[in-house]
């Protein structure tokens, strides 16, 4: 007899951000929310304790629709096996938190966390702009800071970091992440020069088979896409800031290591 678990068919994604945490069933054969998404304001200070409330206060909201499967989380954060190794837009004291173990003991359910540039890679992959692209894909967050997923056939490699190279004598993000387009109030033209300098160094390093730009921005990217000249293909991001939810949503549903609380 097969011990196999059977396929699920609708997941739930929670995307924790420095100012929001929105969370939504998903619709995993689709790719898209199942019932419209909630988001509150991220509390502030940003401690995991209050955190894992607000985490379960979107879980609970939903009721039956929440379902019964395990939840993937984003966090903006490099996630090692559960483990959050850095902090970035949220308190401090989450750096070396068992977020997976925290979630879990606080919905009482299996939970997986996740990158969150990470899970939207996946969910870029999966159903969006990369969708059956084979080879090296690499997709970039423009906001705040510059996130980074690369997938190889669709496979992710986590915690890449890749806003983090330093180029030039700078930290990649602190230059050519969008927060840096608009702290500076930089024009279109010059700051897609420093995304040229930037995306020119990662496929010097990688020779991806197509860039995907997400991030707020994306939603601009006629402004400054056609601005860069590049050797790799590069489009915008589908799935918007839907991603986070979908994508931490189809890893949980995947991942062969969950075990329900209390088994």
């Amino acid at each position: 007899m097969s011990t196999e678990q059977p396929l699920l068919t609708t997941g739930f994604g929670i995307d924790i951000g420095g100012s929001g945490i929105k969370g939504a069933p998903v619709d995993l054969a689709e790719g898209r929310f199942a019932a419209e998404r909630l988001r509150i304001p991220t509390p502030q200070p940003s401690t995991p304790g209050a955190v894992a409330d607000v985490v379960a206060q979107i879980v609970e909201s939903f009721g039956a629709d929440a379902g019964t499967g395990p939840i993937g989380v984003t966090f903006p954060a490099v996630i090692q096996h559960g483990v959050a190794r850095t902090a970035a837009n949220v308190d401090k004291t989450w750096i070396d938190t068992d977020v997976d173990t925290l979630f879990t003991a606080r919905l009482n359910r299996s939970v997986h966390v996740v990158n969150d540039a990470d899970a939207a890679g996946v969910a870029e992959a999966r159903y969006g702009a990369a969708r059956g692209v084979k080879g090296t894909v690499i997709v970039a967050t423009l906001g705040t800071g510059i996130g980074s997923a690369v997938l190889l056939d669709g496979k992710l490699v986590p915690n890449t970091e890749l806003g983090h190279l330093e180029i030039e004598g700078h930290d990649a993000e602190t230059r050519a992440a969008d927060s840096a387009r608009e702290r500076e109030d930089l024009s279109w033209e010059k700051w897609a020069h420093r995304l040229q300098t930037y995306f020119r160094t990662v496929e010097n390093l990688f020779w991806p088979d197509l860039f995907v730009i997400g991030g707020g921005v994306s939603k601009k990217s006629a402004k400054f896409l056609p601005l860069l000249d590049l050797r790799t293909p590069i489009v915008p991001a589908e799935l918007l800031n839907d991603a986070g939810i979908i994508g931490a949503a189809a890893l949980a549903a995947e991942s062969p290591d969950l075990v329900p609380p209390g088994a």
